[in-house]
């Protein structure tokens, strides 16, 4: 999988999951953040986006806080997480 499909793939699940209104997939800037200044998510979008990564993905969070706003950070740490945890080559 190419890495463009991926992050593509998760701006869409974003905007599904989160039911977001006025934001569409293309609006959604690959290393902009997802939180505070960028997206404006909040910590309830988190969880929320959490559970739809683990449905679609099969990728699971640790406890660890400081690991996931990492994770979290933007689309493109996303997908590097998700990569990486299943396996993927990202090309």
């Amino acid at each position: 999988m190419k890495r463009t499909e991926l992050e593509s793939e998760i701006k869409e699940l974003i905007v599904s999951a989160l039911d977001l209104e006025d934001v569409t997939a293309t609006d959604i800037v690959t290393d902009a953040p997802l939180f505070g200044e960028g997206l404006g998510l909040d910590s309830i979008d988190a969880l929320e986006l959490g559970m739809a990564i683990k449905k679609r993905y099969g990728v699971t969070f640790s406890a660890d806080k400081e690991a996931n706003k990492a994770y979290f950070k933007s689309v493109a740490t996303l997908a590097e997480y998700i990569a990486k945890t299943n396996g993927m080559n990202l090309e």
